[in-house]
C-alpha cells in the first residue's frame, strides 16, 4: 500500500468520521461497487451484509471478533485454537523473557497488524513497537462500519510460532455460514496479508463441488484439490461457531491434518466485494436469508 494511498485513506475517515453508519455505508458502497446501497429490500449479498452491520446487533458478536475472546468461546464449543502466550494492553508490558523463542505478536481488533519473531537474538524490537502501536491506534470500526468491532477493548496477544503458516504453500479454509449452515468454503493457499499474487482462493460448496467463482485481487489456483479427511468435522465446528447468527466466516488452519480454529468475521472485506462473474453477487444474496419482514 502506497504512501500516498495511506494519507488519502486517513484524510476520508476524517471526513467521514462523525458521518451515520447509515451515510457512510451508502457512500461508500456506492463508490465501491458502483450501485446503489438499498437497505428497504435488500436483494446482493453484498446489500445484506450492509443492511446486518446496521440491524443485527448482539453483545456476543464483540467478543467474537476479538482474538483474545474469541478462543474462549471456540474452547467451549469444542473447536482446538493456538493458545495464549500472554496479553498486554501496550507493547511496553511486554515481558519478553517470559516468552519463548519463537511467537508471534498481534493485536486482537485488526486485520494484519501482527509481528514475528523466529529469534529473539535478533528480533526488531524497534520496529516491533512501531507496528504494533500504531496497530492499537487503529479504529478499525470507522474503516467499513462493523459494529462489532466499535467495543473491543484493543490488546497485544502472543501466540506460538507456527512454522507451517506464512508459506507459498500454507493452506487455510474459511467456512462461510448463512443462517447457521455451510454455504461455501474457500480454500486459500498462499501467505495472507501480503501481495495479492501471492495469495490463490479457490471456493467449493459443502458437498466439495467447486463453484466457479473469484473475487478481486485474488485467482483461483489452478490446484486440483481433494477432500480433506477433517472436512466434515471442520463444517460441523463452523456451524456450531455460527448458531444463532445469520452470517458468520469461520476461518481454519491445516495443522497436521487437524482443523484449528483461527478467527471469525461477520463481514468479509467488509461487506464491498467485487465478484467474478458479477452475477454471483446476486446468487449468494438469494441464498443469505435476513430476519423476518426482510428478503
Amino acid at each position: 500500500m502506497s504512501f500516498f494511498y495511506k494519507a488519502k485513506e486517513k484524510i476520508r475517515l476524517a471526513i467521514t468520521a462523525n458521518w451515520s453508519d447509515e451515510k457512510y455505508l451508502k457512500n461508500r458502497f456506492k463508490k465501491r461497487l458502483g450501485y446503489e446501497l438499498n437497505l428497504d429490500n435488500p436483494k446482493t449479498f453484498c446489500e445484506k451484509l450492509q443492511w446486518l452491520k446496521l440491524n443485527d446487533r448482539k453483545d456476543i458478536y464483540t467478543s467474537m471478533v476479538d482474538k483474545v475472546k474469541v478462543k474462549d468461546i471456540a474452547t467451549n464449543k469444542g473447536l482446538t485454537v493456538i493458545p495464549l502466550l500472554g496479553v498486554w494492553n501496550k507493547f511496553d508490558d511486554i515481558d519478553f523473557d517470559k516468552l519463548p523463542n519463537q511467537f508471534v505478536l498481534k493485536t486482537n481488533h485488526t486485520s494484519g497488524g501482527f509481528v514475528i519473531c523466529k529469534d529473539k537474538a535478533t528480533f526488531d524490537y524497534k520496529k516491533a513497537k512501531k507496528i504494533l502501536s500504531k496497530s492499537l491506534e487503529k479504529n478499525y470500526f470507522l474503516l467499513g462500519r462493523e459494529w462489532p468491532y466499535k467495543n473491543v477493548e484493543r490488546r497485544i496477544l502472543a501466540e506460538p510460532f507456527i512454522d507451517s503458516l506464512g508459506k507459498n504453500n500454507s493452506v487455510e479454509y474459511k467456512v462461510t455460514c448463512f443462517n447457521g449452515k455451510v454455504e461455501f468454503v474457500t480454500i486459500c493457499t498462499g501467505i495472507a496479508h501480503s501481495d495479492f499474487c501471492l495469495r490463490k482462493n479457490d471456493f467449493y460448496d459443502r458437498d466439495f463441488n467447486f463453484l466457479p467463482f473469484v473475487t478481486e485481487y485474488y485467482e483461483n489456483s489452478g490446484i486440483k484439490y481433494t477432500k480433506p479427511s477433517f472436512w466434515d468435522e471442520m463444517l460441523k465446528q463452523a456451524e456450531e461457531m455460527s448458531k444463532g447468527t445469520h452470517y458468520l466466516r469461520v476461518d481454519f488452519y491445516d495443522l497436521d491434518n487437524k482443523p484449528v480454529f483461527g478467527e471469525a468475521t461477520f463481514f468479509t472485506w467488509a461487506g464491498f466485494i467485487r465478484f467474478k462473474p458479477e452475477e454471483y453477487d446476486l446468487i449468494l444474496g438469494e441464498r443469505l436469508k435476513l430476519p423476518i419482514n426482510k428478503k
